[in-house]
C-alpha cells in the first residue's frame, strides 16, 4: 500500500506506533503543547526510560518531532503525519468497501437465481 509515498514499512511503523494506549495518549498531549521528555514521562507510571522508548517509536514513525532546547528535548505532535496515516485508514476502508458490495451483489445475484430457477429438462 502506498500513501502520499508512504511505503507498506512506513505504514507499518505508522500502525505499530499507534497500536499502543500510551504512544496514542503521548500524540495527544503532544498535540495541544510541545512537551519535554521528561514533563511527558512524570505523566506515566513507568520509568523515564519506558517513556523515552515509547517516544522513539513515535519519532520512527514519523508521528512526532523531537527538537533539543538547552538540557531538553521538546516533543511536538507532526500534524502531516496524522494526516498520511488517517488517509492510509481511508485507502483500506475503501478496499474493504470495494469487498464488501462485490460479495452483496454476488449474494443478491445468488438469490434472484434461488427464486427464478430454470427451466432445463422441462417441458413447456
Amino acid at each position: 500500500m502506498v500513501v502520499d509515498d508512504l511505503t507498506d514499512e512506513a505504514v507499518d511503523r505508522l500502525f505499530h506506533a499507534l497500536a499502543d494506549a500510551t504512544r496514542r495518549d503521548i500524540l495527544r498531549r503532544c498535540v495541544r503543547d510541545e512537551l519535554s521528555v521528561s514533563r511527558l514521562a512524570d505523566a506515566y507510571p513507568m520509568s523515564f526510560a519506558a517513556v523515552q522508548k515509547h517516544v522513539a517509536v513515535l519519532e520512527k514513525a514519523g508521528l512526532i518531532t523531537k527538537q533539543r532546547r538547552g538540557r531538553e528535548q521538546l516533543v511536538r505532535t507532526d500534524p502531516e503525519a496524522v494526516r498520511r496515516a488517517r488517509l492510509a485508514l481511508d485507502e483500506l476502508e475503501s478496499a474493504w468497501r470495494g469487498r464488501v458490495d462485490r460479495m452483496s451483489r454476488l449474494l443478491a445475484e445468488d438469490l434472484i437465481a434461488e427464486e427464478n430457477p430454470t427451466t432445463k429438462g422441462q417441458e413447456p
